[in-house]
């Protein structure tokens, strides 16, 4: 190994190398194309930085001045691509290397002046550093190695295109190595087209690819989710924890409920700005965040210290995204715990999940609230600071504060300030419970009746306001109200029934002569009965009307089944007609009194006419072509043919003109009807019938007289047909 890479490793703590690393740095393959199938978490990037050090340095201990890059590592994402660049920068710092990062989020200006001052390493997202290339800021004919780390992601992504323009633009005689947790179709058909005789190495085992991880299935209810979440985070108080959602939505939702009951939250997915991104991931690596909810955009690659514990809001799409996301944690020989939150809906799916992925997970339940406060005392019991030192200060002040106050009340403040910072676990409800159905329990009450009922329109969206600002009662107060025809009864708290009946008048009025009465017991709620009024033929009248003797009720009508009690004040299924003003009390517009709603026409009351009639619009110029009998009509000019133009009903041809307004043949014959000593024919106002007959008024038939005019019908004009006797 180049000596300033095993100081830096030596600095670092490296003792002995991970199975990849010393698989990848085998002096035999150092000019040989790699393509590496290995377990998230270990040490990868390590690995490829030692793997194409002998190609970068050759004999060499030291890297020479900046110029164009010797090499090129392509990462899905930004996050990715930053962590890389960190890891490279220790790795070669003794050996004087200069890497810089190309990815998207960042001044790309910034990155251009970079690049023209010269470097070693490159490490890219595709998208950015084809940019580059695109724009030729990037120059990459001194490229010796080519790295693509997580190359089935970047598939994933679309990023096949710019993969290949990339690769194309690289030296061909340069070595590939190309990193993968799972080697796909995809994968192997990538590999024979960017790669050369790639080795290939394998070092993911079923007995070893979860080994470090602990699976959990956590079954919950379906709208427990959030709070089954909640007591997890609260039961490994102290952890750091990262938590996936399916969508952006969904990880602000959840950030949000997480922030509001204490839990210190970031964020991290796709609408962030990189600078957004970097920050969030410094505040989970400084402690001063303890949980990350995040997208997918987070499950590649990222590196996040004493990660312990990997939460999945949402079931991962498939068996390659379950595996990254709980490869956040259980990273370079440390232990870590993925529970998947399955409520009831997604058991089966769960399952199969698990199944595909090969994973033997756990099914358990969420920590209920009293197993969090046991945890809760035995943080407390074995907290370090009780074996601390104490100074001479804190000692004199614990004294006097034992002094004045007494041991039990100093060990009770401190309790709930300890306690105060933490928020209530929550009580959690049986996986396999549904909505409640079950009618709440009221507790003792009073019952009361009210002197409306359906016949006067009464309902409770505004029974229930009139009662409350009548007796100045809170709605919880209230219970039931039951609505029948005559009257209604309305449930109260025995506690405020005091209080309801203060409000009552001498009388019993409540309000806007509404009285009421209170009962001795409860009445009784069953059917209410037919409504008055209804339709001959039963209580609901028509077909539907009939005894249904099969059904509970009796005889009721068709379509009249009443809800249960427990449904509320919405009483039963039969349609109440709208009630409607009698036409004899409404209101008339020739009362002096009423304003009418809207004017009357002046013309409203005189008899309309069916017959169609011509409106004369007076007598125009009427030009060539025009027709009398629709007076203010005018033909649309004519038509050009060879050049001619269509004038006074008659078409130009080539040839003389003769005097008499016909046209003359090349011949010297006429052209047209006019002949010498001919009468002009008379001017068409209207169509020829092929029986001779009329077509419009003024036409002449072919013996010179004139035709009669068809009347015209009219409303007045008596009917063709004589009626039968």
């Amino acid at each position: 190994m180049i000596p300033p890479l095993s100081e830096a490793l030596a600095e670092r703590g490296y003792d002995t190398l991970t199975a990849v690393q010393e698989a990848v740095s085998d002096p035999e393959l150092v000019s040989q194309d790699l393509l590496v199938s290995a377990q998230t978490g270990s040490g990868k990037t390590v690995g490829f930085g030692l793997a194409i050090a002998p190609t970068l340095l050759g004999e060499a201990t030291e890297f020479g001045p900046a110029a164009t890059p010797q090499a090129l590592i392509i990462a899905p994402t930004r996050e990715l691509a930053l962590q890389v660049m960190q890891e490279l920068r220790w790795l070669y710092g003794k050996a004087g290397a200069h890497v810089m990062a190309c990815v998207g989020g960042m001044d790309m200006r910034q990155e251009r002046r970079a690049l023209e001052r010269g470097t070693h390493i490159v490490v890219g997202t595709p998208g950015r550093l084809s940019d580059h290339l695109r724009r030729g800021a990037l120059d990459l004919g001194e490229i010796r190695a080519v790295v693509l780390d997580e190359a089935d992601e970047m598939l994933d992504l679309g990023f096949r295109e710019d993969l290949e323009f990339i690769l194309g633009e690289a030296p061909a005689e340069r070595r590939t190595l190309l990193f993968s947790a799972t080697v796909s179709p995809m994968i192997a058909k990538l590999a024979a087209e960017v790669q050369t005789d790639a080795k290939r190495i394998n070092l993911v085992t079923k007995a070893e690819q979860h080994s470090d991880i602990s699976y959990q299935a956590v079954r919950v209810a379906h709208s427990d989710s959030d709070n089954a979440i909640f007591n997890l985070l609260r039961f490994h108080e102290g952890e750091s924890a990262i938590v996936f959602a399916n969508t952006r939505v969904a990880v602000n939702n959840l950030a949000a409920r997480l922030g509001n009951r204490g839990i210190p939250v970031v964020t991290l997915s796709g609408e962030l700005s990189q600078a957004e991104r970097g920050h969030a991931l410094q505040a989970m690596r400084d402690g001063r965040a303890r949980v990350c909810v995040a997208t997918d955009v987070a499950a590649r690659g990222i590196d996040l210290p004493n990660l312990t514990l990997v939460i999945h809001a949402d079931l991962p799409t498939n068996t390659e995204s379950l595996l990254h996301r709980s490869g956040r944690t259980g990273r370079a020989g440390r232990k870590g715990t993925s529970a998947l939150i399955v409520p009831p809906k997604a058991v089966h799916r769960a399952e199969r999940l698990l199944k595909w992925a090969k994973i033997e997970a756990e099914w358990t339940l969420p920590p209920s609230a009293q197993e969090i406060l046991e945890r809760d005392e035995v943080n407390l019991m074995e907290d370090p600071a009780w074996a601390e030192p104490v100074d001479e200060e804190t000692t004199a002040l614990a004294a006097r504060l034992l002094e004045r106050h007494g041991a039990e009340a100093v060990a009770a403040a401190f309790l709930r300030q300890r306690r105060a910072k933490h928020a209530a676990p929550e009580e959690l409800l049986a996986p396999d419970a549904g909505p409640s159905k079950a009618p709440r329990d009221f507790g003792p009450a009073k019952w009361y009746s009210l002197s409306v009922g359906r016949a006067t329109r009464a309902e409770p969206r505004w029974l229930l306001p009139m009662v409350l600002r009548a007796t100045d009662l809170e709605k919880s107060a209230i219970g039931a109200i039951r609505i029948r025809e005559d009257e209604t009864f309305i449930e109260v708290a025995e506690a405020s029934s005091a209080q309801f009946d203060a409000a009552l008048g001498a009388d019993g009025e409540l309000a806007d002569d509404i009285k009421a009465r209170k009962l001795d017991a409860a009445p009784d709620l069953g059917p209410s009965g037919p409504r008055k009024g209804g339709k001959p033929g039963g209580p609901r009248g028509g077909s539907f009307g009939g005894p249904r003797g099969d059904r509970p009720g009796g005889d009721r009508g068709g379509y009249q089944g009443k809800r249960n009690d427990d449904r509320g004040d919405r009483g039963d299924f039969k349609s109440r007609p709208k009630p409607r003003r009698d036409f004899d009390d409404a209101p008339r517009v020739d009362d002096p009194e009423v304003k009418a709603p809207y004017k009357p026409r002046k013309d409203a009351g005189a008899p309309k006419s069916t017959a169609r009639v011509w409106k004369d619009k007076g007598p125009r110029d009427a030009g060539p072509g025009a027709r009398d009998d629709k007076p203010g009509f005018k033909k649309a000019g004519g038509f050009k043919k060879e050049g001619g133009f269509k004038k006074e009903g008659g078409f130009k041809k080539d040839g003389p003109k003769k005097d008499g307004g016909g046209f003359k043949k090349p011949g010297g014959k006429s052209f047209g009807d006019k002949k010498p000593g001919a009468k002009a024919p008379a001017a068409r106002r209207g169509g020829v019938k092929k029986d001779g007959t009329f077509q419009g008024a003024g036409f002449q038939r072919p013996d010179g007289k004139p035709a009669a005019r068809k009347p015209r019908m009219t409303a007045d004009t008596p009917p063709r047909r004589k009626p039968r006797d």
